[in-house]
């Protein structure tokens, strides 16, 4: 049997297309010939004669050959037949234009998995769905109007809308498709099959995707290394940020994840570029496509008004750009180029002294391109004055233009042109820009967006050379464990500990033999409650800290029992440790399980204020020391790590060795394991250690025994 991948190709680069269907059918053809497709063209219809000038046939089993691809726009019961048919002739694959699937309930969901079973080993895009556009080929599985000219090369397009991928073909940003997927219901190809059939075509240069879900994250995140490794990069808008994960807990560490900042956990370990905008995703995909690798974030920035440099400095900053400034040679060349009333600096206004004057602005930009900047940026807005009137003065802006190519060309600097708003760069000056290896961006904040995205890829692409680790993912559907059993704080760090986690000194014991235990351990110390019911004791009133004697402990534990009053199988016992005293940050680490991405590990700033700061990242298992210190770096009381002001730095190899054991932890009991708290981790100035003073295990199983829990 033909395997789905070549198959795939076929469907993609086809040499034949059925077309069936009536006037949506119609319409597709029109498209294809409209851009310029040269295959066969096969009409069915049994109810006409011809279609768009050309002869119908009665069925799919009439067709002189095996269609390479099929294009169905019948209504949603026929659509199951056609493809049944289509897949026994072994068609290429076909294009599901019909609507009424899983998308409108349990009978379309039904009709569904008729379709896949249908469809058998035949790929298949959609259901609901406006099709597929090849401008390489110039083919169009596609019914409606669409923009963009035909290509050799460059960014391809996958998107879950089909009205999105629409309107995007008909950009004005020199963006420019090799092909348009619309998903419709990913009912057989998803986004990482049809990720893969692009990575098949050498002429696809980056990915950009339209994303509201990903069913096959594993099958998607194979596919995402492949890219990784093949220096094809994906851009990624996804929408859905306030969806919560499906599981709630009653630990800290729920109000700290979820389904949206574990998929951009992911985007991370892939290398994935995710953007908050459409005008992001196509000014990134053209930084990406016609820039090619980048330098690095230190970029020059050239314009005549000092409003556009002081908001390049403030935009650059804030994208993690940095602006070098020039060196002593370029600095004494350019002053002597300026009156003493212009100040040279990066980013450079360089007045309105020279404009217009296109000799004083080639030696200008020359000389400011000659250093070692990554990048050179002109801040440029071409007039959108068309009065005849004035035509002259418009002329003074193209010098600045061509004054800069010029510059770019004698130096071999990267030289971008970037638009305060983007309407102020029209498609004459982008194409004449791109003849002249210049990038038009388009906007102030979406073209540096664009640039830092790239420049950010470049860089990870460089330092991850060898093979990604993928993540470890949920089993699939149906292998969620059931109701979880919270361990109490005693059983939960005991547990910890054996994975290198470290806890404080303490004992497990009955009320009356507290203060025997903190004599034997030392003062001073904390008692508290134990219980899996207790999971936030500080609001029970089942905590007291820094008891200082016998008899203050027997008090703490008088009150403890009557905040408490009756519980549940009886007086509970007491936990007894030493306290831990002088850290320099409070930080939780814990694991919330996710129904599609398993458990996952969350790090941010702790303490009792742990939702108000709501300081955190998510890491997808496994992970290892590199990524865990990136982690940490992204925290806002990273600067508490790295000793703030006078304070001494934080004892960070400690603090990841325990991180570590947590993680070791959570990949021993992954099929158990439905949640995990440790809040606060303690971490001691460097050479001090970490401890994990509080700690809370939830599995889908009770314990099997009690070994943890006997009394010293």
């Amino acid at each position: 049997m033909t395997s789905r991948r070549s198959r795939l190709s076929r469907l993609f680069s086809p040499g034949s297309i059925a077309f069936v269907g009536g006037t949506i059918a119609a319409m597709a053809i029109r498209r294809s010939r409209e851009l310029g497709y040269r295959g066969e063209i096969w009409p069915v219809n049994p109810e006409r004669r011809s279609m768009e000038g050309l002869p119908c046939y009665a069925s799919v089993e009439e067709l002189p050959g095996v269609p390479d691809a099929a294009h169905v726009a019948v209504n949603r019961q026929l659509t199951v037949d056609i493809v049944r048919r289509l897949a026994r002739a072994g068609a290429g694959g076909a294009v599901c234009y019909a609507a009424g699937f899983a998308e409108m309930g349990a009978e379309g969901a039904a009709l569904e998995r008729d379709l896949v079973a249908a469809a058998g080993d035949m790929p298949l895009i959609g259901p609901n769905t406006f099709g597929l556009l090849n401008f390489v080929d110039r083919c169009a599985l596609w019914p409606y109007l669409f923009g963009c000219e035909p290509v050799e090369r460059g960014v391809a397009l996958i998107s879950q809308s089909g009205n999105i991928a629409m309107n995007l073909t008909m950009n004005r940003r020199s963006v420019n498709f090799t092909h348009v997927v619309g998903t419709g219901n990913q009912a057989v190809l998803g986004p990482g099959q049809l990720i893969e059939a692009l990575l098949d075509d050498g002429r696809v240069t980056a990915i950009g995707m339209y994303i509201e879900g990903i069913d096959d994250l594993d099958r998607f995140g194979r596919a995402a290394a492949r890219a990784l490794e093949q220096r094809v990069p994906i851009v990624v808008l996804k929408v859905g940020k306030t969806a919560a994960s499906a599981r709630q807990s009653s630990t800290h560490t729920s109000s700290l994840t979820g389904s949206d900042r574990l998929h951009d956990a992911l985007f991370r370990r892939l290398g994935i570029i995710r953007v908050e905008s459409l005008n992001r995703l196509l000014e990134t995909l053209k930084v990406l496509d016609l820039a090619g690798p980048l330098r690095g974030a230190n970029v020059l920035s050239l314009s005549c008004s000092g409003g556009e440099a002081a908001i390049m400095a403030d935009l650059a900053a804030a994208q993690g750009l940095v602006m070098r400034p020039f060196s002593e040679a370029q600095l004494a060349d350019l002053n002597a180029q300026f009156a003493n009333y212009v100040t040279v600096s990066n980013p450079f206004d360089y007045n309105t002294s020279i404009w217009g004057d296109g000799i004083a602005q080639r030696r200008c930009f020359t000389t400011a391109l000659a250093g070692e900047h990554d990048a050179a940026f002109l801040i440029y807005d071409h007039p959108s004055v068309e009065d005849a009137a004035v035509t002259g003065e418009v002329a003074e802006w193209r010098v600045a233009l061509d004054a800069f190519i010029d510059a770019h060309r004698q130096t071999g600097m990267p030289a971008f042109v970037l638009s305060t708003i983007s309407e102020l760069l029209p498609d004459e000056i982008r194409r004449h820009l791109l003849a002249n290896g210049v990038v038009p961006l388009q906007g102030f904040e979406d073209g540096l967006a664009a640039y830092a995205a790239a420049a950010g890829y470049h860089a990870f692409s460089a330092a991850r050379s060898g093979a990604v680790v993928l993540p470890r993912l949920a089993a699939g559907p149906g292998s969620e464990p059931g109701a979880g059993h919270y361990l109490d704080e005693w059983d939960s760090k005991a547990r910890l500990a054996e994975f290198g986690v470290p806890v404080p000194a303490g004992e497990r014991v009955a009320a009356d033999d507290a203060a025997a235990a903190a004599e034997r351990l030392g003062y001073p110390v904390a008692v508290k409650a134990l219980g899996p019911q207790l999971l936030h004791k500080s609001e029970l009133g089942a905590v007291r800290l820094n008891l200082g004697s016998a008899r203050e402990v027997r008090e703490a534990v008088a009150d403890i029992r009557s905040a408490l009053g009756d519980m549940p199988g009886g007086a509970p016992a007491f936990l007894v440790e030493r306290m831990v005293s002088g850290p320099v940050v409070e930080l939780i680490v814990g694991v919330e399980r996710d129904p599609q991405f398993g458990p996952a590990l969350v790090i941010g700033a702790g303490g009792v204020m742990v939702e108000l700061l709501a300081d955190s990242v998510s890491l997808l298992l496994p992970v290892d020391r590199d990524m865990i210190g990136e982690a940490l770096g992204s925290l806002r009381v990273a600067g508490l790590l790295q000793g703030f002001r006078h304070a001494p730095p934080a004892d960070t190899e400690a603090l990841i060795d325990a991180i570590e054991g947590i993680a070791r932890f959570t990949l021993a009991h992954w099929d158990e394991l439905l949640a995990l708290d440790v809040n606060p981790l303690l971490v001691g100035a460097q050479g001090a250690g970490v401890a994990a003073v509080d700690a809370v295990v939830c599995l889908a199983r009770p314990a099997l025994d009690n070994s943890h829990e006997n009394l010293h």
